[in-house]
């Protein structure tokens, strides 16, 4: 777990979770000897924090206390977090800060862009925090980035891993409309824990959202992940996949839930490698192009390799399912 802790003006700094202040804090669990990261300060690391800096940005690697920022960033893998680092919601899970965001960058988009490039990013992941205040949710912003990125970036790859939308009209369409290599909207838990875990959103909802990216643009790759130890029973973990299948999603990531603090939702517990790896075994069978699995995937870890293999998995498919009727 990474804490960062601002000891200036402390006692002038807003709660970073005010919904939960007044919450009993829970015990968080030693972590077992298969949770092990590199610790972030390598040269590359730095280099890529100060790209960010200069550009002015925010990423999710740091607001979500991630624990692969170390290995990441050396490699000079960063996932932009546009729209301010300010959440509408809630979530127990999660560590981006809550509250009333601001007024959006216009400039944004161009930020993201030039920061792609200085980075020389062959594959990108731009993800937001929820913005419910916006009619739109956010979504004209996130096409105005693809946009920007593909005219300063042409050959870069571009994954989105967008908010639900949620009684956001249109929305969808707009960010499917600009074209995104890849789009990733993760239900995060299985629907039994929603209402403790992610009580702002629905989970047949964000199982439509994906399902309607596919009828409008069948090219665009689908991605969906989940956290496990947060209480789900193993047939749950099962049926979701069974859920994703069915909405034609291409790719599904599984990792471990680590508690941000005390106030977070606590780990309920470790899921070992060989249950992660056997979550594995099943969601291939079931029929999923690409399936990431283990205590440290992230929706954005690997991104830009893993893309390379999706890509690489759907034209073998293509071509098994044309080779009959091409020799007959």
């Amino acid at each position: 777990m990474v804490v960062v802790l601002n000891t200036l003006n402390r006692a002038l700094e807003k709660p970073r979770h005010p919904e939960k202040v007044k919450r009993a804090e829970t015990p968080v669990l030693k972590k077992p000897d298969w949770i092990r990261v590199r610790a972030p300060g390598t040269p590359g690391w730095q280099e890529t924090a100060n790209i960010v800096r200069a550009n002015g940005l925010v990423t999710v690697c740091e607001e979500a206390s991630c624990p692969n920022i170390g290995e990441c960033w050396q490699k000079k893998h960063a996932t932009f977090m546009i729209m301010g680092d300010t959440c509408t919601r809630a979530c127990a899970f999660c560590n981006v800060r809550t509250g009333m965001p601001g007024p959006l960058d216009r400039d944004e988009p161009q930020k993201v862009a030039d920061a792609v490039a200085r980075l020389g990013l062959e594959h990108v992941v731009v993800t937001s925090v929820d913005r419910d205040d916006l009619a739109d949710g956010g979504a004209e912003h996130f096409a105005r980035t693809i946009r920007s990125i593909r005219a300063t970036s042409p050959g870069t790859t571009i994954e989105v891993l967008t908010p639900d939308f949620l009684r956001k009209d249109g929305a969808l369409e707009v960010v499917v409309e600009a074209r995104p290599d890849v789009f990733n909207h993760n239900l995060e838990c299985v629907p039994s824990l929603y209402l403790k875990v992610r009580p702002g959103a629905r989970y047949f909802h964000s199982l439509r959202l994906l399902q309607q990216v596919k009828e409008l643009d069948p090219s665009i790759f689908t991605k969906s992940g989940i956290m496990v130890g947060l209480g789900e029973e193993r047939n749950e973990v099962l049926q979701l996949m069974d859920d994703l299948r069915s909405a034609d999603i291409d790719f599904m990531t599984i990792g471990q839930y680590l508690q941000p603090t005390r106030k977070h939702h606590p780990v309920m517990a470790f899921v070992t490698p060989e249950d992660f790896k056997s979550y594995e075994t099943i969601a291939y069978a079931k029929g999923f192009l690409m399936v990431s699995s283990s205590p440290l995937t992230r929706s954005s870890h690997h991104a830009g390799e893993d893309f390379a293999r999706l890509r690489a998995a759907r034209d073998a498919k293509l071509g098994t399912a044309v080779a009959p009727a091409v020799i007959a």
